[in-house]
């Protein structure tokens, strides 16, 4: 067969109406200097693939290179060209390259162009006809860790409730989401199963019935969350309420032989309404004024008493005034039993039980015969004055509260006192943070890390504790660290690192630099499969051979659907082979699978091929 070669002489960039903004865009990004990284596509002889291209990056300047020539394979001078897709969905469109290259063009078949790339991912192919398969995706990240959590979202429901839990009226739900890593791309909601929309504000919903609210949420890099819901009932509101509460008072106590309560007569007000339920009790004590009635009133002075009383609801109905009369009398003989008085310190205490900053002390006094009249106390032996509430004490030193108290029949406990200590507060922390590096990953023999290094970074702090640590990769700005740092871009890196207290001391910057390396390519067993099917009369058999195409003994298994067999020490350029009888005199298209094992360097290697052969019918 006779090999036709055209050697044409062509563009070395041409630009479609795209093309052109992708000039102007070109021309602006470059600004004469260099781009931070660079991207290599090549191409060979093939017309199915590129010889090499990338498939991921970072997000910034770049610089894209071309080449396509003897160098990378193309000894038949082969046209080729490498075109950014600016018009498919889901892909960016912000960089429009289209670049025809020829090994015999004015730049040899090597181009170059710089670029601004942004987080997302480009769809890249080549544009002449017959070269369809030539195409792939570059993936850009913005540079830090990859964010692979989604969201966290909740999502709460307000309103009124009645006492069954459902909402009056209506609902609202509040959607919230959190992602401390990318970044919450968008929040959705459906209602009552219908399709998500997007969630801008709280959902009100007022329809009457049982209702589900499913909501999700999706980060910047795309991580969707699990789809949640929650449910609830929304019910009408009730007719309105023109009805006052029922209210009564029941009057207890020890009475006399006259009916008389002795020392003391307790009312009790009960309030009910099965509407809009009650809001509020109100007594009044011998045409004082109304009080809120929160508990049983206790009248202790002698005399004859009236108690009045009434309820509003909460539709804002009010009861008719109700009252209660009783008289109360005194048998009991003169109280001469003084308050008890008790006094507590409270505060933050040291390891030596001293308060530090400040102490509160905090005086209670009882009297179950006459009551409390007053109570008083003394600092550091002062004149004692009114106790009104706790007193703080933030005098640095020992101190000593005298207290006492006196009921209604003028008998005055003895003083007492508590003593303790306030001492002031620790230094303030002015020493920055202890922070560290360690690198770990496979290295080769010149001590460079191969595929990935793994850089850890540990900082502590003795006074106030460590608050943040931060990290730089070549130079780039500091980013908060969370986990150890993967650097699996080939070359040399340094990583600056530091670390703030929670006093606000940042430790100065330290660096780890050290080097990444390709990981050399996987071995493998190389064996050359092929399948057929045949007749034998009217039988089927399944043919299956395999040459060993490497330097060493191989072990090869043959299997199809119809046996197997395995043959040991296939010796290089010698085959294995095996007709299998399929016991049917007509089978459908299938696959066979082969497997070869050998000794490679020491190491022990086995690779898989699979071969197809045809369908077939023997009468």
């Amino acid at each position: 067969m006779a090999l036709l070669v055209l050697a044409v002489t062509l563009p070395t960039l041409f630009l479609s109406g795209v093309g052109a903004a992708a000039q102007n865009q070109s021309q602006s990004q470059q600004v004469n200097q260099a781009a931070a990284q660079v991207l290599v596509w090549t191409a060979d002889n093939s017309y199915t693939d590129y010889q090499s291209m990338p498939t991921t990056a970072v997000a910034g300047p770049a610089t894209i290179v071309f080449e396509t020539n003897p160098s990378t394979g193309n000894t038949f001078g082969m046209t080729h060209t490498l075109t950014f897709d600016a018009s498919s969905p889901g892909y960016n469109h912000d960089v429009n390259v289209n670049i025809l290259a020829s090994p015999f063009d004015t730049n040899g078949g090597r181009h170059e162009i710089q670029v601004n790339l942004t987080p997302g991912t480009y769809r890249f192919f080549c544009a002449i006809p017959g070269h369809g398969n030539m195409v792939g995706e570059l993936v850009v990240t913005s540079g830090g860790p990859t964010d692979t959590t989604p969201p966290q979202v909740s999502a709460s429901v307000s309103g009124e409730k009645d006492a069954d839990g459902n909402y009056v009226g209506s609902a609202v739900v509040t959607v919230s989401a959190t992602d401390t890593e990318s970044g919450v791309d968008k929040v959705e909601y459906s209602l009552d199963g219908g399709a998500f929309q997007a969630y801008t504000a709280p959902v009100s919903v007022n329809q009457v019935g049982k209702h589900t609210v499913g909501y999700r949420a999706a980060d910047k890099a795309g991580n969707i969350s699990g789809a949640q819901s929650v449910t609830f009932t929304v019910v009408a509101p009730q007719q309105k309420d023109t009805t006052p509460p029922t209210v009564s008072a029941a009057v207890s106590g020890t009475k006399d032989a006259d009916g008389n309560y002795v020392d003391s007569a307790t009312v009790t007000i009960t309030a009910t309404d099965a509407e809009s339920g009650v809001d509020t009790v109100e007594y009044s004590v011998d045409g004082q004024p109304f009080a809120s009635y929160t508990k049983a009133l206790v009248v202790d002075q002698p005399g004859a008493h009236t108690v009045g009383y009434r309820a509003t609801d909460k539709a804002g109905n009010a009861s008719d005034v109700g009252s209660a009369t009783f008289t109360v009398v005194s048998s009991s003989p003169k109280d001469t039993t003084p308050p008890t008085v008790s006094a507590a310190v409270s505060g933050t205490k040291d390891a030596d039980g001293n308060y530090v900053s400040s102490a509160t002390v905090t005086i209670t006094a009882t009297d179950t015969e006459s009551g409390v009249d007053k109570v008083e106390y003394s600092l550091d032996g002062g004149a004692f004055q009114a106790y009104t509430a706790p007193v703080s004490v933030n005098q640095v030193g020992k101190h000593t509260v005298g207290y006492r108290a006196a009921d209604k029949a003028g008998n005055t406990s003895g003083a007492q006192s508590v003593t303790f200590t306030v001492v002031a507060p620790k230094q303030e922390d002015t020493t920055p943070p202890t922070v560290s590096a360690q690198l770990t990953g496979d290295m080769d023999w010149a001590w460079n890390y191969v595929g990935s290094a793994t850089v850890t970074i540990t900082a502590t702090d003795a006074g106030s504790g460590v608050a943040t640590i931060e990290y730089s990769l070549d130079g780039q700005p500091f980013a908060p660290y969370t986990k150890p740092l993967v650097v699996d871009q080939p070359g040399a890196h340094t990583v600056g690192y530091r670390a703030t207290d929670k006093a606000g001391n940042t430790s100065s910057v330290a660096t780890a630099t050290f080097t990444v390396v390709v990981a050399p390519p996987a071995a493998k067993t190389p064996l050359t499969v092929t399948a057929s099917s045949r007749c034998v009369g009217t039988s089927v058999y399944v043919a299956v051979t395999a040459v060993n195409d490497g330097t060493v003994p191989a072990t090869v298994t043959l299997t199809t659907p119809y046996g197997s067999t395995t043959v040991a020490d296939v010796a290089p350029g010698k085959q294995a082979y095996q007709s299998f009888n399929a016991r049917a005199k007509q089978i459908g298209a299938g696959k066979a699978t082969v497997t070869g094992t050998s000794f490679i360097d020491g190491k022990k290697v086995t690779t898989s091929y699979e071969a197809a052969y045809n369908a077939i019918s023997c009468g």
